[in-house]
């Protein structure tokens, strides 16, 4: 057998692997969303002298740390077929909640921490979980009550004022580096890397997706789909508290403002990443791709000098767009009645 009969194979063998990964990821529903991202950043990289550079990319990224673990947690729910309407409640009422345990109880920060995670764990699981999962309630009608309740709460607890809230650990986390790397982006990795980890390896996750896709195949299967439902708004409450420590760390306050437009942020990158409203489609990895294109956005609209209105206008409409495309790749263009080309003839007999 010749040299060039002997490399043929292998020549071929490439080419269907190189076609193979390209036609995995263009499956991915996110694939132009990861494409239009790199599109983005190279545009801003060409245009805006400030953008490119070490200071900006790290501004860029620590200040999507609290998006970027909220989102994670509403992923889980919408994969599960739910929605959380409370999440920027939850944020502001953990952020308080940690200034609680720190200033008036006197606890440890790290003693703080935990406890503020557990009480969004809490509230999502104990709270939204519950009367969906366990008494049947719809999701839209329960986390928009908790997200009127839980802000109130802020409100009433907080008396309406912010309070400083000082701690040196606070002050690593939101401003210190490890090897060169901030430690939001550090946190941001490891809630990436847990989260897909309970996504694709472990019985509750093939578990979350079963219940999106069909709760009463996922019940007759041998899924307590009231339980997934409980887990998964229990993992959007902790994160959301997680959010609210990020955030009370950089204002180095607990604030009664702040998480107000966080879920619609959210709602647009989780949507951005791939995952289905109807549930049971997507996933987190989807999600740090639509984070990270919004951050990017964001990022460089203000760079660019571009007024905080008009970047709110733009992520409203990006945000409508995605349901828009979410829609389309469930149903297609004929299942919304878009009809493309003529008009198959008539079959049938003709009118007298």
């Amino acid at each position: 057998m010749s040299g060039d009969e002997q490399r043929q194979p292998k020549r071929d063998r490439r080419k269907w692997t190189a076609r193979r990964l390209w036609q995995t990821a263009t499956r991915q529903r996110f694939f132009a969303i990861l494409v239009l991202l790199v599109v983005l950043f190279v545009s801003f990289a060409l245009t805006q002298d400030r953008f490119f550079t070490s200071a900006n990319i790290e501004a860029l990224l620590t200040s999507a740390a609290i998006l970027w673990v909220v989102a994670i947690g509403l992923t889980f729910v919408l994969l599960a077929g739910g929605f959380d309407l409370s999440i920027g409640s939850m944020l502001a009422l953990s952020s308080i909640a940690l200034g609680t345990f720190v200033n008036d109880f006197g606890l440890p920060i790290g003693a703080a921490i935990i406890l503020t995670l557990a009480f969004g764990a809490l509230l999502g699981g104990g709270v939204n979980g519950v009367l969906i999962g366990r008494f049947g309630l719809s999701f839209l009608v329960v986390t928009l009550g908790t997200l009127i309740v839980f802000r109130g709460v802020v409100n009433l607890w907080s008396d309406a004022r912010t309070e400083q809230v000082l701690s040196s650990l606070l002050d690593s986390i939101a401003f210190d580096s490890f090897l060169a790397v901030p430690i939001p982006v550090w946190i941001m990795a490891g809630t990436f890397l847990i989260a897909l980890y309970i996504q694709r390896s472990t019985y509750f996750g093939r578990d979350v997706y079963a219940v999106g896709g069909n709760p009463d195949a996922a019940r007759l299967s041998g899924v307590n789909v009231s339980r997934t439902i409980i887990a998964v708004y229990a993992i959007s409450g902790m994160l959301a508290a997680l959010g609210g420590v990020l955030q009370t760390a950089r204002i180095g306050a607990a604030s009664p403002q702040v998480g107000e437009a966080i879920l619609f942020d959210a709602a647009a990158a989780v949507l951005l990443g791939g995952t289905s409203f109807a549930g049971g489609i997507g996933g987190v990895g989807g999600t740090a791709v639509g984070v990270l294109f919004l951050a990017t956005l964001q990022n460089g609209l203000s760079v660019s000098g571009v007024e905080a209105a008009w970047q709110q206008v733009i992520t409203g409409g990006i945000l409508l767009v995605a349901i828009l495309l979410d829609r389309v790749q469930r149903e297609g263009l004929v299942g919304m009645g878009i009809r493309i080309g003529r008009r198959p003839p008539q079959t049938g007999p003709a009118e007298p």
